[in-house]
């Protein structure tokens, strides 16, 4: 099966054009390469613009007969685009030679835009991350606003939000009713503009875009509304005024079947870019998935700081194992493959079942969660479905090893009283490094990011180096982590620190917390206030606490020192400066104060001094003798 088309070849009419933010990938990994196989699969004639820039692109494949699906792609443009210290990034692993500067800031709304601009009687729906995220008045972290619903800022005539298989579905019945997509308005898991007066009746109000932009205490308790209807099986339809239009979300779409879920993932793909990026290098993120199975979707962890609850929804969604496994002897069977499939996961590799079996009739529970703080008790903790899969994997012809790369939940897999899995996940699928996310040390903030607590990370931690060290294996847990969530004061950061010092981590990549729109932690972000409990929330804003918070991460390099000492001081906690094993930083020998004067002096006469007297960092040796995050 080819690629979709990227140009016409004579004066053919599309039934459908896809616009996405993305370079083209046929690979199932990108929203847009299942939405515009299954319009294929319907039997409709679908066009491909990729990441569009001037009106020749816009138009190249002419009129659609019914509409374009619009999409920012796989990520939302402004993250893309720009580091969460706002400044403009130079790659994107998305665009061909990994080059940035090929997505437009804002993406959905500028294709929009310039679709209705060119074409302005035809109508445009849109989906993804962005248009799902941002379906709601919204805070926008880079103009540092809160801004309407994107479908009225782009002049989309629908939005999806979630994952759109059944929507498109639907969609497709009301155009082969002769339907207009003006007149879809009882499809699940789409918004909808309307005048109030044709407001639905029953529906959950939120405050205004107006009242929500001007009051914060407003857009606090409009964020929680939109989280506490977001299951499919209790979730109503809420609505919010924008001016002198009524912005209606219907409730949720159903979760597809497992029948469904294998479908669109059995669509004929060529899994990899169009060749038209050859010549540029290829596009830098199929390297991550071109030998990955993706065999679940959503997460019932909901962390506050995550999409995925708003996006895919809490509710767990599973292929069948004959799909998965199929899938397994066709990457063996590939060109390529070297013997290693790098992942079998998804938002969270083991997860393969609904947390509970209430859930399946009455819905997840409503603010609350499964994980944390602590598990609850009525959570169903099973591996042994996922553990059959990768168990059958590793015996196809071809495959020397399966990884699991993805993440695993620590929090749910400590749970499982029958350690079999864990055993055979350390001895089988761990490729030296398994990736964790505790993401803080204290409670208090691991509360707000809706984290469990770390006395269960600690618990697994003991548990994994047991097993590990008992195999005579030399593997490592890497740990997630990030700084500046709301709720971390410099105090919280510190006490983080010396967690990290006192069980030998030592992170090379950390992460500062990103206020990506619609979730609850941007929400605490923005108001300085918990939606749940609509308490006063402390929020690291200023570029200077963020500094000191991120080099307390890393506070064993050298470059972090004087940052570091800054933090320590502000805190009182200076006992934590000197040679002894608890401490943080060496302190300053004498000779060195000295040398800090030198070089002031120096730079008053304008001459070039270079002090070599800086002490070494006193745990680099042993440092130098082990891997990165190994534990003592």
């Amino acid at each position: 099966m080819p690629f979709l088309p990227i140009t016409r070849t004579g004066n053919e009419t599309f039934d459908f054009i896809c616009i996405t933010g993305d370079a083209y990938v046929d690979h199932p990994s990108f929203g847009i390469a299942i939405i515009s196989r299954l319009l294929e699969s319907f039997g409709c004639s679908v066009g491909m613009i990729a990441q569009p820039l001037s009106d020749k692109d816009y138009t190249r494949l002419g009129k659609p007969r019914y509409a374009f699906m619009v999409t920012g792609g796989n990520i939302d443009s402004m993250v893309s685009n720009y580091t969460v210290a706002l400044k403009k990034r130079n790659d994107d692993a998305y665009s061909a030679g990994g080059k940035g500067g090929k997505r437009p800031d804002r993406a959905v709304i500028t294709y929009c835009r310039n679709l209705k601009r060119l074409f302005p009687d035809t109508e445009i729906a849109i989906g993804g991350l962005e248009a799902s995220l941002r379906r709601f008045a919204h805070y926008d972290y880079w103009d540092d606003i809160v801004m309407q619903s994107i479908l009225v800022d782009s002049g989309a005539d629908l939005l999806m939000y979630g994952m759109g298989e059944v929507t498109v579905t639907e969609i497709w019945n009301h155009f082969k009713a002769g339907d207009k997509l003006r007149d879809m308005r009882d499809i699940r898991g789409t918004c909808y503009l309307c005048e109030p007066k044709d407001t639905p009746i029953g529906a959950v109000q939120c405050d205004s875009f107006e009242i929500v932009r001007d009051n914060k205490k407003a857009y606090a308790k409009a964020c929680r509304k939109q989280y506490d209807e977001q299951d499919e099986i209790y979730g109503r339809t809420i609505v919010q005024r924008h001016g002198d239009v009524m912005l209606v979300q219907n409730p949720p779409q159903r979760s597809l079947t497992q029948s469904e879920f294998d479908r669109a993932y059995e669509l004929p793909y060529m899994r990899t870019y169009h060749p038209c990026y050859e010549k540029e290098g290829g596009v830098p993120s199929i390297k991550e998935v071109e030998f990955s199975i993706t065999h679940n979707r959503g997460c019932f962890g909901f962390c506050n700081f995550c999409s995925i609850a708003l996006h895919q929804g809490r509710r767990v969604q599973t292929r069948s194992e004959e799909s998965v496994l199929n899938e397994a002897r066709e990457l063996a069977a590939s060109p390529g493959f070297k013997g290693y499939i790098h992942d079998v996961g998804g938002p969270t590799a083991d997860f393969r079942h609904p947390s509970c079996e209430k859930q399946l009739k009455s819905g997840l529970c409503k603010g609350k969660k499964c994980l944390a703080p602590t598990p609850c008790p009525n959570m169903k903790v099973d591996h042994t479905e996922y553990l059959g899969i990768l168990r059958k994997m590793r015996e196809i012809k071809g495959v020397k090893k399966v990884f699991v790369r993805s993440g695993i939940r620590y929090d749910y897999l400590i749970e499982d009283p029958d350690d079999t899995f864990m055993r055979e996940l350390i001895a089988n699928h761990v490729s030296g490094q398994l990736k964790v996310a505790p993401e803080h040390a204290s409670n208090k903030v691991l509360d707000y990011m809706g984290k469990p607590h770390i006395e269960l990370y600690e618990k697994f931690e003991k548990k994994f180096y047991d097993i590990t060290n008992g195999m005579g294996k030399e593997q490592y847990l890497v740990p997630y982590l990030m700084s500046s969530h709301p709720g971390c004061t410099l105090n919280e950061a510190v006490d983080l620190a010396v967690f990290l010092k006192k069980h030998g981590i030592r992170p090379e990549q950390v992460q500062d917390f990103y206020p990506t729109p619609g979730t609850i932690s941007t929400a605490m972000f923005y108001t300085g206030l918990d939606p749940y409990t609509m308490e006063p929330v402390y929020v690291p804003r200023k570029y200077e606490e963020k500094k000191l918070q991120r080099a307390l991460l890393q506070y064993y390099k050298k470059e972090n020192r004087e940052l570091v000492e800054k933090a320590l001081t502000m805190t009182n906690r200076r006992n934590l400066i000197g040679n002894g094993s608890d401490c943080l930083i060496p302190a300053v020998p004498a000779s060195h104060q000295r040398g800090k004067k030198e070089v002031a002096h120096a730079r008053d006469r304008g001459k070039t001094f270079v002090n070599k007297s800086f002490p070494p960092d006193p745990l680099s040796k042993n440092f130098n003798n082990k891997k990165r995050g190994k534990k003592k």
